[in-house]
């Protein structure tokens, strides 16, 4: 569904005008107004907080890397990132209401995703790591992860656990 909904967004994004605002641009300023909101709810500012930062470290590393990335990749990368953040709260809050046993297997689902889809292989682990090895994050995902990919893995295997 997810992915069915991307295509649609970007081809809407190419036939609009030409100042339309690209979906990397859309979920990032979305975050930003949230995080600079005095009326968003602490945790809300937390993961808005969290979207930003993978956002900008994405960016960044591509502008370091001398990479050359499309617009679709930051769209998709946005557009996924924003989905496996969602999803996760969802799922979260759908396995508290089962157990606690499963809330934490929902949080290592993904976790687990994040880890292990890298995008850049960055060595610099104690970067790409804070939010993982914060306790307290409401987010506990690595920074370097192909958001895509981590997306499509937890999805796949949350869907078993909490069938």
């Amino acid at each position: 569904m997810k992915k069915i909904f991307l295509l649609a967004c970007l081809l809407l994004a190419a036939t609009t005008s030409l100042k339309a605002q690209s979906l990397y641009e859309t979920v990032y300023n979305s975050a930003i107004s949230k995080v600079n909101n005095p009326q968003s709810a602490q945790e809300q500012i937390e993961v808005s907080q969290f979207e930003v930062t993978a956002l900008n470290y994405i960016f960044n590393e591509v502008k370091k890397r001398g990479l050359e990335k499309s617009a679709y990749f930051y769209d998709s990368q946005a557009v996924n990132l924003k989905s496996f953040v969602d999803d996760f709260l969802y799922y979260v809050q759908k396995a508290r209401a089962i157990s606690t046993d499963k809330r934490k297997e929902v949080i290592k689902i993904y976790r687990d995703a994040s880890l292990k889809n890298k995008l850049f292989n960055d060595t610099n682990l104690d970067r790409v790591l804070c939010y993982v090895n914060d306790t307290k994050t409401l987010t506990p995902f690595s920074l370097d992860t192909d958001w895509e990919k981590a997306y499509d893995e937890a999805t796949a295997k949350v869907k078993a656990v909490l069938k």
